[in-house]
C-alpha cells in the first residue's frame, strides 16, 4: 500500500510558505490506518521498550493503538495546562515558532525505555522536545517512529543519533 496516496498537501498552513501534510485522509480509510499501525508494529516488534510516548494530537492517534498492539503502556505528552496531575515541561523550537510540552511527573520512571511516535518528522523540534522530556523524567528514548519524514528538512540531525524510522519519505 502506498501511504502517500492518503496524505493531502495543504499549502500555506498553518502560515504562508508552509506545506502541511494532512493525515486525515489516511485516518478516514480503515485499511490504510490499520496498515500504518501494523507496519509500525512490525518495525518496532523486537525493541524492548516499556512504554510508547506521543505528543498531542496526531501522535496520540498512532501511539495509543500501537501501544495496545505491542502490549505496553502509553504516555500522553501534551501542551501545558492540559494534564490534571503534577507535570514536568520543556520548551522546544518549531519550524514556525516555539512551543512547550508537558508530561505527568510519574509517566516515565527512571531507566524506563521509551519509544516515541509522531505523525511527521519535519525540522525535528517537536521530536527533540519529546526526547528532552523523557530524559528529564529519567527515561531513555530507545527509538522514534514516524508515519512520514520530510527528509529535506533534516530533522534527524537534532536527534543525536537516536534510531529513527519513518514509513514514508516526503
Amino acid at each position: 500500500m502506498n501511504l502517500r496516496d492518503y496524505i493531502r498537501d495543504v499549502p500555506d498552513f498553518p502560515k504562508e510558505g508552509i506545506v502541511y501534510f494532512d493525515i486525515t485522509p489516511l485516518l478516514a480509510e480503515p485499511k490504510a490506518f490499520q496498515y500504518t499501525i501494523d507496519k509500525l508494529a512490525e518495525r518496532f516488534a523486537d525493541y524492548k521498550v516499556d512504554k510508547i510516548a506521543a505528543a498531542e494530537a496526531r501522535g496520540f492517534i498512532f501511539g495509543a493503538p500501537l501501544a495496545s498492539k505491542l502490549g505496553i503502556g502509553f504516555v500522553p505528552i501534551r501542551k501545558p495546562g492540559k494534564l490534571p496531575y503534577e507535570t514536568i515541561s520543556v520548551s522546544y523550537d518549531l519550524e514556525y515558532g516555539t512551543d512547550n510540552l508537558s508530561m505527568h511527573i510519574d509517566a516515565v520512571a527512571k531507566d524506563e525505555k521509551v519509544l516515541l511516535i509522531d505523525d511527521v518528522l519535519a525540522t525535528g523540534g517537536t521530536a527533540e522536545g519529546m526526547v528532552k522530556l523523557v530524559q528529564k523524567a529519567g527515561g531513555t528514548v530507545s527509538a522514534m517512529g514516524f508515519i512520514a519524514e520530510l527528509s529535506f528538512l533534516d530533522g534527524k540531525s537534532k536527534l543525536n543519533g537516536i534510531d529513527t524510522s519513518s514509513l514514508i519519505q516526503l
